[in-house]
């Protein structure tokens, strides 16, 4: 067998120099050789891949290939966790499906040996650790529901208002097209502020229900969806629009400031008052020591 795998591999030199008559020659011959290679069986450490392993390895490639796309084309404005993760789980099943299956002849060629650990690159456990790194990194297990299968209620409904608020943005913009002022949005801000308020408010209240795990039960950062999708609306709000941003503590803001301002002068009050007290009592002492020397000059001179 060994000198037949060496010939076969000389013959594309051999044809090489030979020329293009000789080059058919040696296209023929090698046909010949590979069909001889077939029937006596290839070496023992060269096996081919089982059909079976074989679907699972192309079925892995092509939903990598839609996976990749699907992130790259929904990194900006970012959308991972909404449009790629039917596309996510289901290359995680097809991987436990490589993981698990065991080709028809026997044990040492199962899809996994094959597949996963037979080379030092191992190819395709690398791009499953990537996409499963990118997709904790995302934190998109926070925008799903427990069982992984579609947003969580309070996501849906924070994407709802963010659409909302963007349409309103929208619709009062081409409402101010004919302002003469370009930097005016009194509109926006005007018309969009209870959409706004709604929105942030709702965002704050993720985040501290986040804190403890919600419906996703994952205590951690909000998913990269939702962050960017408040990060937008925020900087629309307040850089484009310049838009105050509303606060709802503004009497209990007040009457701290209000406070604040009002102690130096009760400080600077009861300085005074007891400043004066204390020099009442020391000229008081002084008003006795004159009365007694005018009694001694009266004693003297009668």
């Amino acid at each position: 067998m060994a000198p037949l795998c060496s010939q076969l591999l000389l013959l594309p030199a051999l044809a090489l120099a030979l020329g293009p008559a000789a080059g058919l020659e040696a296209e023929e011959l090698a046909a010949g050789m590979v069909e001889e290679l077939r029937a006596v069986g290839l070496p023992g450490d060269l096996p081919e891949l089982e059909p079976e392993c074989r679907l699972l390895l192309t079925a892995f490639a092509e939903g990598s290939a839609t996976l990749s796309g699907c992130l790259a084309r929904r990194a900006r404005p970012v959308r991972l966790c909404q449009a790629c993760g039917g596309l996510y789980r289901s290359l995680l099943t097809l991987y436990g499906d490589i993981a698990s299956a065991v080709g028809n002849s026997t044990e040492s060629h199962n899809c996994a040996k094959s597949i996963l650990t037979s080379d030092r690159l191992q190819v395709v456990v690398t791009l499953s650790a990537f996409f499963n790194d990118t997709w904790e990194a995302a934190n998109c297990a926070n925008c799903m529901k427990n069982n992984s299968e579609g947003l969580s209620n309070s996501t849906q409904e924070f994407m709802d208002l963010f659409n909302k608020s963007l349409s309103c943005f929208e619709h009062n913009l081409q409402g101010q097209a004919m302002d003469l002022s370009p930097n005016n949005y009194t509109e926006v801000c005007r018309n969009c502020n209870g959409t706004y308020k709604n929105l942030n408010d709702l965002y704050n209240k993720l985040q501290r229900l986040n804190r403890h795990g919600d419906e996703s039960g994952h205590p951690a950062h909000l998913c990269i969806d939702v962050e960017d999708a408040m990060n937008i609306t925020r900087k629309l709000w307040s850089r484009t629009f310049n838009c105050s941003v509303p606060c709802s503590d503004t009497v209990p803001v007040i009457a701290v400031s209000s406070f604040i301002l009002f102690l130096p002068i009760v400080f600077y009050l009861s300085s005074f008052l007891h400043s004066k007290q204390k020099k009442r009592i020391l000229i008081l002492p002084k008003r006795i020591q004159s009365n007694a020397s005018l009694v001694n000059i009266q004693e003297k001179y009668s």
